[in-house]
């Protein structure tokens, strides 16, 4: 068991090493924000992508709040 959870994740960082560079017109904003000294564009990037992860999220917990809630009740009682 604990080398099956060891190879998972493994094998999730290296999946985010190997596919998580991002867009390319995102990449190329970013570099070239950076080389005039603008601070303030990464930060509102990530920002933007924290909205885009989180609108899925959220959807999902509405969809299944019944089932998440009672995952976690179940674990508390066993």
């Amino acid at each position: 068991m604990k080398r099956a959870m060891l190879l998972v994740v493994v094998a999730l960082i290296a999946a985010d090493v190997a596919w998580g560079q991002g867009c390319s017109q995102c990449r190329m904003m970013s570099e070239q924000s950076a080389e005039l000294g603008e601070d303030s564009f990464t930060s509102n990037i990530n920002f933007g992508i924290l909205y885009l992860m989180a609108v899925p999220y959220l959807l999902l917990m509405f969809l299944f709040r019944k089932r998440i809630f009672g995952f976690f009740k179940g674990l508390r009682k066993g």
